[in-house]
């Protein structure tokens, strides 16, 4: 995941308030539920020690959500009575998260605004295609392309003298499947699609595939709906789920190989908060990987006011120079600093392998 969305929220010292809410249900009492729950949410932060203008700019916030039409939920971050960010989650949170602390808690959008591919589902025929983008906050039309319109049948003639016309007809195929994979390649480029699902017939969809660039074929799928048919959101929601996992094991693949010793007798990846820590105050985190119910996700560090200044004890950062401090959360803590390394970060939930160990890890830039 991307995480340069966050740096608004790495520009401000804290404490910060941050809530996690999911979407109204259209009821008749939706507005009122709705009210409540951001009065609930405003408390929370209260009993928690935050300070009544942000409390009161998160329950303004929440309370105008009452119309929203997106489908999961949003993420709050307030400070010093401003909501700084608050970004559309793409799945939605069991129940509301309220947290008042040092660092704003980050750790959930891994899970709840990450890991959300965009589709585009190609409706492909003999004589075109017509291109939608599906994703977690909805589908729309994504463009369309029209081949050429004759011939596009064989005879069921065996005359020799047909011979020319069913050739003409294998040029039309190949010429429009080629003008498809042109298309469909362009619209991932511009939408930045994660994945693209193919329906129609076995042939049509074989024929485009294989027309497109090689760079594409890790993220194409060929539907098993035949021509004609319209994907079901379940339908693209296992596509979706199954791409997610693949991603989550190949990039849990890579840490389990690097973390093995390499020509130089040094490892390539590291696990634990302490190796993390320490490679995180030397910018050498390449990629953060978490799994949220680790333990070592929750367990305490202490950070300074720069993002490189985080220590596993106190008296640590006392010795690097830094004066003030606060105990945070480890994944808060070093998601703070890749993001202002420019580091990514997944969550590995979707893996089958229970690694790393504790639930915090990283690939490293350098050895």
């Amino acid at each position: 995941m991307d995480l340069a969305f966050l740096h608004p929220l790495y520009e401000h010292p804290g404490p910060w308030a941050s809530v996690y809410v999911d979407a109204p249900r259209p009821t008749e009492d939706t507005s009122h539920e709705r009210h409540l729950a951001a009065v609930a949410v405003a408390r929370e932060l209260s009993t928690q020690g935050a300070d009544e203008e942000t409390c009161v700019a998160v329950r303004e916030a929440l309370e105008e959500l009452r119309q929203s039409s997106e489908p999961h939920g949003r993420a709050v971050f307030a400070r010093a009575g401003e909501v700084v960010l608050d970004p559309a989650l793409t799945r939605s949170p069991e129940g509301s998260l309220v947290r008042w602390a040092p660092l704003p808690h980050t750790a959930p959008l891994l899970e709840l605004a990450g890991d959300d591919p965009v589709c585009v589902v190609a409706y492909v025929d003999r004589k075109g295609a017509d291109f939608e983008l599906r994703g977690a906050l909805g589908r729309k039309g994504a463009g369309s392309v029209t081949g050429r319109q004759w011939p596009v049948h064989r005879t069921s003639s065996a005359d020799w003298s047909e011979r020319h016309f069913q050739l003409r007809v294998e040029n039309t195929w190949e010429h429009n499947a080629a003008e498809i994979a042109d298309a469909l390649a362009v619209c991932q480029e511009e939408t930045g699609a994660d994945l693209l699902i193919l329906v129609g017939d076995d042939r049509e969809k074989r024929s485009v595939h294989e027309r497109l660039p090689k760079r594409l074929y890790g993220r194409v799928v060929e539907a098993e709906h035949g021509a004609g048919s319209r994907l079901l959101d379940e339908d693209v929601e296992r596509a979706r789920g199954e791409h997610v996992r693949q991603r989550a094991e190949q990039e849990l693949e890579r840490f389990l190989a690097a973390r093995a010793p390499g020509d130089d007798g040094r490892p390539g990846a590291v696990e634990g908060v302490p190796a993390l820590v320490e490679a995180a105050r030397e910018h050498r985190i390449d990629e953060l990987l978490i799994r949220p119910d680790g333990p070592d996700a929750h367990r305490v560090v202490w950070v300074g006011e720069d993002p490189d200044q985080l220590a596993v004890r106190r008296t640590d950062l006392k010795i690097l120079g830094e004066q003030n401090s606060w105990s945070v959360r480890a994944d808060d803590a070093l998601i703070r600093s890749v993001v202002a390394t420019g580091a990514p970060a997944l969550s590995v939930t979707a893996a089958a392998e229970e690694a790393p160990v504790g639930g915090l890890g990283a690939l490293l830039r350098w050895a």
